[in-house]
């Protein structure tokens, strides 16, 4: 089961669900950015002792320039990402700031197909416009 993507996305989701209950709570009386930076040393410590223990550990030198390249982009859009949905989650309840945080599942299955070529058949673009409309009826505050 621990070789299948499935489990892991599924562990991914359980985690991120986490992250948005924690960081609620973290948030409280504290600056969003911050927390955000203090969330961040915390990966950073857990990964270096998890490489460590793992024994996963590279040597920089082996990283192309394009995977160095696209790895620093997606950090800054990670950091990014994580400053937003910090300053929303600030502001707004975590029920309604996860699902429209979880737009990027849209957003992603769009670049998917535009940048990368993979295609998608009817039935997953059905998904896709349950998904928006999830997100649509999750943020509703009636």
């Amino acid at each position: 089961m621990t070789e299948s993507w499935q489990f892991w996305a599924l562990v991914s989701a359980a985690f991120a669900a986490l992250t948005a209950i924690f960081a609620k709570l973290g948030i409280a009386g504290i600056n969003s950015d911050f927390a955000t930076f203090i969330r961040t040393l915390v990966i950073i410590a857990a990964l270096c002792l998890f490489l460590t223990i793992s024994g996963q550990w590279q040597k920089t030198s082996d990283i192309s320039a394009k995977s160095w390249l696209f790895l620093v982009l997606s950090g800054l859009a990670t950091g990014a990402s994580w400053i937003a949905y910090f300053r929303a989650l600030k502001i707004g309840d975590a029920a309604r700031v996860a699902p429209v945080d979880k737009l990027s599942i849209i957003m992603v299955a769009i670049f998917g197909v535009v940048f990368l070529g993979e295609k998608l058949s009817a039935i997953n673009w059905a998904g896709v416009v349950m998904i928006a409309g999830g997100v649509i009826l999750l943020t509703l505050k009636v």
